[in-house]
């Protein structure tokens, strides 16, 4: 199998990068801490015969509401060849610790249990960029739910970011967990299309974030 060094700069590496930090952020995220790319610091490419491209990935990850708080990884994209939609593969590790967020997840979850009615919110960020403080755990659950779409979306020729929540609405459920029906816009940089997708997420603190139903939406009425 040929391997190559890749300039950590160059559009493949980048978008090997956005995905692997999408789905990272998924399995390690949740509405008290969401993760950014920083930088890539090193990657490489490796083409396996008859199985596809596999990217060997350095990366600086920044924590999304504290921009100077930095955890480095390792991450390792598998995008299969062929044209069967199959999600690429990612094996990452994280080096250090990532900041507890026990008592932020119970602040959270607790609040959003004692509402008399569901809440209900949209366009978040605002038409300035801002998300008040409460709607804040609500918009880091988006950008965690959404790296599992990015990831069972993302090519090689693709890189998906959340633009911003349009609509937010918490389901009634009957369990512990908390429910959210969440349509998003996807900005997806090589096409510079804004793509809307509809995401059912649960969540709870010892659980952690859960995609159970997305969908691409067609474009709506609004733009």
């Amino acid at each position: 199998a040929a391997s190559m060094e890749l300039p950590p700069s160059q559009y493949p590496a980048a978008r090997a990068a956005a995905l692997a930090t999408g789905y990272l952020c998924y399995r390690r995220g949740g509405p008290g801490l969401g993760l950014a790319l920083r930088h890539v610091r090193r990657a490489r490419r490796q083409d396996i015969d008859d199985v596809g491209h596999k990217y060997h990935l350095e990366l600086v990850l920044e924590d999304v509401l504290d921009k100077d708080s930095t955890v480095n990884c390792t991450a390792e994209v598998l995008y299969h060849l062929g044209n069967k939609h199959i999600a690429p593969d990612v094996q990452f590790t994280i080096e250090g610790e990532l900041k507890n967020t026990d008592e932020a997840d119970n602040t959270f979850y607790n609040r959003i249990k004692s509402l008399d009615k569901e809440l209900v919110a949209e366009n978040i960020p605002d038409s300035h960029g801002n998300v008040s403080p409460e709607m804040e755990p609500i918009h880091l659950l988006a950008w965690v739910a959404s790296g599992y779409v990015i990831w069972q979306n993302s090519t090689e020729n693709t890189k998906f970011q959340l633009a911003c929540i349009k609509h937010v609405k918490q389901v009634k459920r009957s369990d512990e967990y908390l429910e959210f029906d969440y349509t998003i816009l996807l900005h997806e940089m090589v096409s510079q299309e804004i793509i809307p997708w509809q995401m059912t997420v649960l969540w709870h603190p010892q659980h952690g974030v859960q995609v159970t139903q997305d969908s691409r939406q067609l474009k709506p009425t609004w733009e």
